[in-house]
């Protein structure tokens, strides 16, 4: 059996790739998927505690955090495909004409 912080170190490592690739990638859209990525360590931290813990409230969490996920990629690639629309680019550095 996999003890409990296993699952933790895991989620840490991918957390902090997460947060690593949002900090240092210029592209909106792997900005978004970096994004997708912490989201999906604190799932896998939700659902490990919860097994550990012989509790179904942390994986009933999950469901709800996959809801919002999918929301924001939804709206965070229309946003995306709007930008590109009338910038013609993705990356960061390009954005700037949109200031007021």
């Amino acid at each position: 059996m996999v003890h409990l912080s296993w699952y933790m170190t895991v989620s840490a490592i991918l957390f902090s790739m997460g947060i690593f690739g949002f900090l240092t990638r210029r592209n909106l859209i792997m900005m978004l998927l970096c994004i997708e990525l912490m989201l999906n360590a604190i799932n896998l931290n939700l659902v490990a505690i919860s097994h550990y813990m012989e509790d179904i409230r942390g994986q009933v969490l999950v469901f709800f955090i996959i809801a919002v996920a999918a929301a924001e990629a939804a709206i965070g690639l229309g946003l995306i495909v709007t930008l590109f629309r009338n910038v013609k680019s993705v990356h960061t550095e390009d954005l700037t004409s949109l200031k007021g």
